[in-house]
């Protein structure tokens, strides 16, 4: 008999998956008639309201097709070409944005910083500001965080709290890369406003395309000020959608009944159930502390070839051996079993070094 899941890129990102029922069934109802374009439609006016009510805040709220586009001019209104960026030397912006940041702000420099499990501390922030403060270099303004980091770990309310501590001591602003921010939310269960505003975020640029829709990303303004001629931005660079509906009526399927919220907690799930089951199989070593939804495993090359010759796909990510698996609002607790027992079955034709007995 055949297995119910066939192997597949289940684990490879959750870019990988499609719309959601609700995302979709909101984007087919906004297919329908014709609207006014460039924003100015009830579908638009609709998610905006409801990201509102979400953070319990009057934001002012802007729309792009992209996370690169979103975090990029975000940071580009926040500070001037000869100001810096603090960010963490694993953060998205920095590993995965092919220099769109700096692009965008006319060559605002990305001063990386470390941090244990791929989060900013207050210490590092202080150190990176008081270093140097001649006209030199490049003067900090901006502190970016990623919410959830790019190696599945969360900030907690105290850990922002202490990130918004020092922002506030250097008169640095805050930026939060939430391309995951739905999963961290979950892992967190606490109210958003609570990791965004309330801990002094003034701009959060908000994940719709890896929490279950197409494409599409919030760009969510807690300090107004921010905001000032941003549109003229995204009309710059592209980013402004002229049927508008498209990327706005997503949104309302998200948010209306939740379920940005339960995607984010059935892809955290996922990941659990991945995790516990990976840790039981001989030969493989979880890495670090999973909190949101991918998990990382160190497999040795030959194991990992091994199973992507069967058919699945995953990604390499940190040092050799490393490898990421993610989860998605779609993942089921089939696809996870059936790969469990592919991993299985593949280490059992593992010789105590990690190669294939064949």
């Amino acid at each position: 008999m055949s297995s119910p899941v066939q192997p597949g890129c289940q684990f490879a990102s959750d870019n990988t998956a499609g719309y959601c029922p609700e995302a979709w069934a909101s984007l087919e109802q906004a297919n329908a008639g014709t609207v006014p374009s460039y924003g100015d439609d009830r579908w638009t006016a609709r998610a905006c309201e409801l990201i509102r009510e979400v953070f319990e805040h009057d934001a002012e709220i802007f729309f792009s097709f992209n996370g690169t586009a979103a975090n990029s001019l975000a940071l580009a209104a926040m500070c001037q070409s000869y100001h810096s960026i603090l960010c963490h030397e694993v953060s998205h912006v920095e590993t995965d944005e092919c220099g769109a940041p700096e692009f965008f702000s006319n060559g605002t420099k990305l001063l990386l910083l470390q941090g244990e499990r791929a989060k900013l501390g207050a210490d590092a922030i202080h150190r990176a500001v008081e270093r140097r403060r001649d006209i030199h270099f490049p003067k900090p303004r901006v502190v970016s965080v990623t919410q959830a980091t790019e190696l599945s770990t969360v900030y907690s309310v105290g850990e922002l709290a202490a990130v918004r501590d020092a922002c506030s001591r250097h008169g640095l602003r805050l930026h939060m890369d939430g391309a995951r921010f739905a999963n961290a939310i979950a892992a967190l269960g606490v109210p958003p406003r609570s990791v965004t505003w309330e801990v002094g975020v003034d701009v959060l640029c908000f994940g719709g395309t890896k929490n279950g829709m197409g494409m599409g990303e919030a760009i969510v303004f807690f300090n107004r000020d921010l905001a000032d001629e941003f549109a003229w931005r995204c009309k710059q660079a592209g980013q402004l959608c002229s049927k508008m509906r498209y990327l706005a009526a997503p949104w309302v399927g998200l948010l209306e009944n939740g379920a940005w919220l339960a995607n984010a907690v059935r892809a955290n799930a996922a990941a659990a159930r991945l995790e516990a089951g990976l840790a039981l199989i001989p030969g493989v070593e979880i890495l670090g502390k999973r909190e949101a939804n991918a998990v990382f495993a160190k497999l040795t090359p030959a194991y990992a070839a091994a199973l992507r010759a069967i058919g699945w796909k995953f990604y390499d990510f940190i040092g050799a051996g490393g490898c990421r698996f993610m989860c998605s609002w779609a993942t089921t607790d089939a696809d996870v079993d059936t790969f469990l027992a592919d991993a299985r079955a593949t280490a059992g034709g593992m010789n105590g070094e990690g190669k294939s007995e064949s």
